[in-house]
């Protein structure tokens, strides 16, 4: 492994992902050059540096005398992960779009290919303490489109996420999830089946090396990857100060789209989605058809429209509809009534009224013809 390489594996485990002042200096001098200006403290010439700026490399400097990048290496290589860089194969440009914020490198788990998976991808985010409603839209929606060949990304943390993956696998489909942590740590400890199935299946990803944990700062930190990596985020519950809406300004952000479903008004976990939704340029979702015509090609990806459902009364010809309509909702008419209402002859409704009967729409009443039970019930 070349040494740029591990350098870029030091540096995951050196500094907190995505920090502006680092990646300067990696474009500027490289990652082995980022090392040794840890190392000595003395940033390129040309790279003013403030008084916090120093603080952080005294930090790393402090950090760097304990990271072992070979053994990290080597366990990621026991578990069957990888370690992947700017400019290699798997690498998706459009995390090239966090400019200063990108990641050094990225730790992956799992048989799935990143850069093709996220060509055709969708970040599915909210609260973690979901409703069994949120529950339900997160996994159908995210089967959904799966099943028509998208990938769902998430954060694989409790609630919306967890449903999210968990729909895209029980449809066979392909589903990212990026870490706060190394691939290796279960986190949440009660997802460990579920990121058992994803490793084995489709991807875990994280900008932390392995046996990293969890951190609140890397939580927020994770979602600009998140954003970057797909073609929009799809909010299904936030509550007013849910992590899923700094999902959603990432998005913005970098030029992704930003979605949201509705909930009931009297939920406390669709607070933040509703918030989105009245924000200029969120868009409303209710089908993973509406999610591919907000995110897929421009004239390829179009929704189809609803299916509104036919009722029999609708498959009746007009006239036998119209003396149907004739029949009133309670109570009971004659013939001679019926044809009045309907404007046709007499004869042609007793034709008619035959008909109906015998459908199963009317019956004979002591007062003339009635609808029956079933037709009655609210459609």
């Amino acid at each position: 492994m070349n040494a740029e390489r591990t350098a870029r594996a030091t540096l995951t485990a050196v500094a907190e992902p995505g920090d502006a002042l680092l990646n300067r200096i990696i474009d500027l001098s490289g990652a082995e050059a980022a090392i040794e200006t840890i190392r000595t403290g003395r940033a390129p010439h040309d790279l003013p540096v403030t008084a916090k700026g120093a603080q952080r490399l005294d930090h790393w400097r402090i950090r760097l005398a304990t990271i072992d990048p070979d053994q990290d290496l080597a366990v990621c290589d026991r578990f069957g992960g990888r370690l992947i860089c700017p400019g290699d194969p798997e690498w998706p440009t459009t995390l090239d779009d966090l400019a200063d914020h990108r990641p050094y490198a990225l730790w992956l788990r799992g048989p799935g290919d990143l850069r093709y998976g996220c060509l055709r991808s969708v970040a599915i985010v909210g609260s973690r303490a979901a409703s069994p409603y949120g529950l339900r839209a997160a996994s159908d929606l995210a089967a959904d489109l799966a099943d028509q060949g998208w990938t769902v990304i998430s954060g694989g943390a409790l609630g919306i996420d967890a449903a999210a993956h968990r729909g895209a696998l029980a449809a066979d489909g392909s589903t990212v999830a990026i870490f706060a942590n190394g691939v290796d740590v279960p986190y949440p400890a009660s997802n460990e089946g579920l990121f058992a199935e994803m490793a084995r299946r489709s991807l875990l990803v994280s900008e932390s090396p392995p046996g990293a944990a969890p951190n609140r700062l890397r939580f927020l930190i994770r979602n600009r990857v998140i954003a970057a990596l797909s073609r929009g985020s799809l909010i299904v519950e936030a509550e007013a100060r849910s992590g899923a809406l700094n999902t959603a300004t990432w998005a913005r952000k970098l030029g992704r789209v930003v979605m949201a479903v509705p909930g009931p008004i009297t939920s406390r976990t669709s607070v933040g989605s509703h918030k989105l939704l009245r924000e200029e340029g969120t868009i409303l979702i209710t089908r993973a058809e509406e999610v591919i015509e907000a995110v897929g090609l421009i004239g390829t990806d179009l929704a189809p429209p609803p299916h509104t459902p036919v009722l029999p009364r609708d498959r009746l010809e007009e006239v036998t509809r119209s003396v149907l309509e004739a029949v009133p909702a309670r109570g009971s008419s004659g013939p001679a009534q019926l044809a009045a209402r309907a404007g046709v002859d007499l004869s042609t409704v007793n034709a008619k009224l035959g008909l109906l009967a015998a459908s199963g729409f009317i019956e004979r009443s002591p007062g003339g013809w009635r609808l029956t039970r079933q037709a009655r019930a609210p459609k």
